[in-house]
């Protein structure tokens, strides 16, 4: 009769394989586990990690592409009047705003986020499971009440349905702010927002996003 026990060695591996999948947060498919184990002094290729992850019915559960559904919203001729004027002179007189995503364990959550130009400083943000007007409208409430309800802004984002929709450009219309927007599909004439959450993202946020969307949230606000 073959023994089937696993020899001091062969445990020691899948010990090790276990705990690499696990310290990445179940994220680290054969290739990673692989290199990791291999830099921690145990010979594996990427071929016997696969065999060892199905053996040991180890998934890699990594983040999944995400895509935005298009909007249904008419085309506006909003200018760009920042006009990548980025260098501000005085607080409150052009703030930027966009949305990103984040995983938040089983599906997307949605982050908005306004900064006032003059100092790249965020004064409003918000989280929602929907990429819709409400949640950037609620970033954009936060700002206004938190700011004293400043007068001759300017509020400059990209041309998302979310800003381009009626019920945010009446609000706009309402607090008596200007709307710029950039132009179509060029990302560098926001480029401060973009710079915001590349830093969020790089320097702050897990590779594999968050467990769920409390954990985001409180992530969200301590980098805040």
């Amino acid at each position: 009769i073959r023994d089937t026990a696993p020899t001091p060695e062969q445990a020691r591996l899948e010990a090790e394989v276990k705990a690499i999948h696990a310290m990445s947060g179940g994220s680290a498919g054969a290739r990673t586990i692989a290199a990791i184990a291999t830099n921690n002094d145990f010979e594996l290729s990427r071929y016997r990690a696969a065999k060892l992850m199905v053996k040991l019915k180890l998934e890699s559960c990594q983040v999944p592409q995400h895509s935005y559904k298009r909007g249904g919203n008419e085309h506006l001729e909003i200018p760009n009047l920042l006009d990548r004027q980025f260098d501000v002179v005085e607080p409150d007189t052009v703030w930027c705003g966009d949305v990103t995503y984040i995983w938040t364990g089983n599906r997307w959550a949605y982050l908005a986020v306004v900064i006032d130009l003059f100092a790249r400083k965020v004064v409003g943000w918000a989280m929602s499971l929907s990429p819709d007007t409400n949640l950037t409208l609620k970033a954009l409430e936060l700002a206004y009440e938190s700011r004293g309800k400043p007068t001759g802004l300017m509020f400059h984002s990209d041309q998302g349905s979310h800003y381009t929709s009626l019920k945010y450009r009446q609000r706009l219309w309402r607090y008596k702010i200007t709307q710029s927007m950039s132009r179509r599909g060029n990302c560098w004439d926001n480029a401060p927002m973009e710079r915001f959450f590349r830093s969020f993202k790089t320097e702050w946020m897990p590779k594999i996003g968050y467990g769920n969307f409390i954990d985001a949230k409180y992530s969200v606000s301590d980098y805040i």
